[in-house]
């Protein structure tokens, strides 16, 4: 394994669309994870790989199986994963880490890697004026919110959280977040914190802004784009996986 290289991507979606739809996708996704054992140390995954995600005490969603069993893979050959919850897998529960072993976390973590302090999130709730969002957020992922949801049956909570989210879709404005903004409202904060490094989903957007040794990466996604950070003896290098 080489120790030095530590990979990061966001924003799979997976489930979001029939399995025709995503096969290839989902294909070109396991590929990629398939090549991590003895090539990096340690993935990162910045939310959303899933388009929903909760589980029942003794059910999962069959649809992701075959995903689940590419990242035991991962896992057993000796890579670290550190999954981050996303604005639509948030519920992440017990089975990724006493099943598989992936440590999850919710919201931000701290990265000390190779002589660089990086601070990552999904990027969800960061910009101003999504206090709405942000207020919902806290209620939805509320244990109160958790014990009613696994009162449904999985079939009907996995069908609901199918459509709310194909409707968030729709509505929400097809435009490009301003790069300017997402340097001074999460970067540039996280930089006076002491960070040199800045690294968010959720934007769907391939973005690598850098000023001096601060640097600010968008993440793209794994639906158009497939692309993923790379850093390797303290240099990061956003790369595009066919």
């Amino acid at each position: 394994m080489h120790a030095g290289r530590v990979v990061f991507l966001s924003d799979s979606h997976l489930g979001a669309e029939p399995l025709a739809l995503e096969a290839a996708r989902e294909a070109r996704l396991h590929s990629f994870l398939a090549r991590l054992p003895g090539w990096a140390s340690s993935l990162f995954i910045v939310g959303d790989l899933f388009d929903f995600w909760f589980e029942y005490r003794t059910a999962l969603p069959r649809r992701h199986f075959p995903t689940l069993a590419a990242l035991q893979r991962v896992r057993d050959a000796g890579v670290a994963i550190t999954y981050l919850n996303g604005n639509h897998d948030f519920w992440l529960g017990q089975f990724l880490g006493e099943t598989l072993g992936i440590r999850t976390v919710d919201g931000a973590v701290t990265v000390e890697e190779q002589g660089r302090r990086l601070w990552v999130h999904h990027g969800d709730g960061l910009v101003g004026g999504d206090l709405g969002y942000r207020i919902l957020k806290r209620v939805i992922r509320s244990p109160a919110a958790i014990a009613l949801y696994r009162v449904l049956h999985p079939d009907i909570g996995w069908w609901l959280a199918h459509r709310v989210s194909r409707w968030s879709r729709v509505s929400r404005e097809d435009r490009p977040p301003d790069t300017d903004r997402l340097w001074r409202e999460i970067a540039e904060p996280r930089f006076a914190a002491g960070f040199d490094t800045v690294m968010v989903g959720h934007f769907h957007l391939v973005l690598e802004r850098r000023d001096g040794p601060r640097t600010l990466f968008v993440l793209g996604d794994w639906i158009d784009q497939f692309t993923a950070v790379r850093l390797e003896d303290g240099v990061f290098t956003l790369e595009r996986h066919a």
